[in-house]
């Protein structure tokens, strides 16, 4: 039986009546930013932010589809107040949050992809350190119950799977398309991970109706 805070997140999933006018502004906001960045012709970061939000989707839908077979809880959700609610743990607000967020974090980036800090590479010092703070940021979230956990190994007190599953290979896999050499390889990379995401909101939503 689903606990109290999955069974709030599916009296809303995909409620259109919980509409909020916010999300238009959200939405006009997340495409400044990247029209922005193509009128620059900045791809590193267009692509960097982009596999970015197609990891996310990916974390989102693998949750989504654990909750469907254990029946009980998700690994987190979002049962909060939203304005629309896509998937059991994604709300449209932290969608737009990710879509900009890989272009933020990639700004970072210092040019020199061989420089050190503090011993390590810097996109691996960076991959490090951001995941480390959204970490943090998500155990505040979850102190309010934004973001709601309820199995011990994914926890504040056992934050390990949380930083590794939930978010360094976000970074990795940003960093990683950012500094790919041609965009061609970029475009390939980027649009494997979204095409693998769409495909499975297709089958595992659409079809299947799992999620």
């Amino acid at each position: 039986m689903p606990t109290e805070f999955a069974q709030q997140a599916l009296k809303i999933l995909r409620d259109g009546g919980q509409f909020q006018w916010y999300v238009i502004p959200l939405f006009a906001f997340v495409v400044y930013v990247y029209a922005t960045e193509i009128e620059r012709r900045n791809w590193d970061l267009v692509f960097a932010g982009l596999a970015f939000w197609g990891m996310d989707w990916f974390n989102e839908i693998w949750n989504a589809l654990f909750f469907h077979f254990n029946g009980r809880a998700p690994v987190w959700g979002a049962p909060g107040k939203t304005a629309y609610l896509l998937l059991i743990g994604l709300n449209i607000e932290i969608c737009f949050m990710f879509a900009v967020a890989g272009v933020t974090f990639g700004k970072m980036l210092p040019r020199d992809k061989q420089m050190r800090i503090l011993g390590l590479p810097n996109r691996l010092f960076f991959a490090i350190a951001n995941a480390i703070f959204c970490v943090f940021i998500e155990v505040l979230l979850n102190a309010v119950n934004a973001l709601t956990w309820e199995h011990a190994w994914w926890s504040a007190r056992a934050p390990w799977l949380i930083f590794l599953i939930g978010y360094f290979h976000f970074f990795a896999v940003s960093y990683w398309v950012h500094d790919m050499k041609t965009i061609k390889a970029k475009a390939i990379t980027v649009g494997s991970i979204l095409g693998f995401d769409v495909l499975c909101l297709i089958v595992f939503g659409a079809i299947l109706q799992w999620i």
